[in-house]
């Protein structure tokens, strides 16, 4: 192994959506702190032939990339992580590609041979269970103080205007265990624009790309005269600067990652509810894990206030990565 008198080098690898990239680029940047390391982003698009094919059939990764694909190829990193199925193909090949001198991370549960691993890092509500498996609550992300300070302040000429309390609204949509009908959307977005007023504060709301059309258009009309922003994807994305401006959080409870990120504020988190498509299961775990931990509460139509310690999960994956790393490879950790 090479002598401790240069940075680490990690890739984040991810097919490059918001909230898959932000994982591990968010896990890669949490190392970053805490020991010299350059961070590369590696976004993988595979051609339409073979973008749905499961990960068995992609016996040849590489050729099968798109042509807006960043490669793989040597010299390859000291540290790689990874998130999504796109990924999957390449980090069950990585330690073998790289003749063991890579460390391999995996986030969210993989389906896959664990051992082919070094480390898998998977929320606690999927239940996984392996010697190289940490559980976090939640999942990893890229919130720090500084970043969403940062955001705020290329906001801040039309955020500081408006009264407050602000309240953040993050609105995502359908998925498999939820959906977003028209009806719904109409009694969340009612449910909002009331509290706003009894608060005589502002909105500031975000829709994602899994908000239905129809909710969109629902949404945007009811709160259309309630002061405020709302961020429908056109234009720079204020999400990290609504974070930063909001006293109150309110989160549709079908997104763990946008549930995580209000977490990690500090700030009290409202659980929207939405449409069932599936009964129990993972998200209810979660839900009632973030309870327990005093996090958050179901929205009442009441800005209620509590407090907690923020959610940190990924600098403590960040840690524990860096004890296995330098454990494997003899390498002492260095401090950033």
């Amino acid at each position: 192994m090479d002598a401790p008198t240069r940075p680490l080098t990690i890739w984040a690898v991810s097919d490059g959506r918001a909230g898959i990239e932000n994982q591990a680029l968010g896990l890669a940047e949490a190392v970053a702190r805490q020991t010299p390391a350059d961070v590369t982003v590696k976004r993988l698009h595979y051609a339409p032939l073979f973008d749905r094919l499961p990960t068995a059939l992609k016996i040849l990764p590489d050729a099968m990339l798109a042509g807006d694909s960043d490669r793989i190829a040597a010299p390859y990193p000291d540290i790689w992580i990874a998130a999504g199925r796109a990924s999957l193909p390449f980090s069950l090949r990585m330690k073998r590609r790289s003749r063991g001198q890579t460390f391999v991370v995996q986030l969210q549960d993989p389906k896959a041979d664990l051992k082919a691993f070094d480390l898998v890092i998977a929320p606690e509500h999927d239940g996984l269970v392996a010697p190289n498996v940490l559980p976090l609550l939640g999942s990893t992300n890229r919130i720090t103080r500084d970043r969403l300070a940062a955001d705020y302040m290329t906001w801040r000429a039309r955020l500081a205007p408006l009264k407050g309390p602000h309240v953040a609204a993050l609105i995502g949509g359908r998925s498999r265990a939820y959906d977003l009908s028209l009806d719904r959307a109409a009694a969340l977005a009612l449910q909002i624009k009331l509290a706003v007023a009894e608060a005589g504060g502002s909105v500031l709301l975000t829709l994602s790309r899994r908000t239905p059309e129809p909710a969109k258009a629902v949404i945007k009309e009811i709160l259309k005269d309630t002061p405020g922003i709302i961020y429908d994807g056109d234009g720079e994305n204020p999400y990290f600067a609504f974070l930063h401006a909001a006293d109150h959080i309110l989160v549709t409870e079908d997104s763990v990652n946008m549930t995580t990120e209000a977490a990690a504020t500090g700030k009290p988190v409202h659980m929207l509810a939405l449409d069932r498509v599936r009964e129990g299961g993972k998200f209810e775990i979660f839900h009632r894990a973030l309870r327990m931990h005093g996090i958050a509460k179901p929205f009442s139509g009441h800005l209620e206030h509590w407090s907690y310690v923020p959610l940190d999960e990924t600098a403590r994956a960040a840690h524990h990565l860096l004890q296995l790393y330098a454990e494997k490879s003899g390498r002492p950790r260095l401090t950033a």
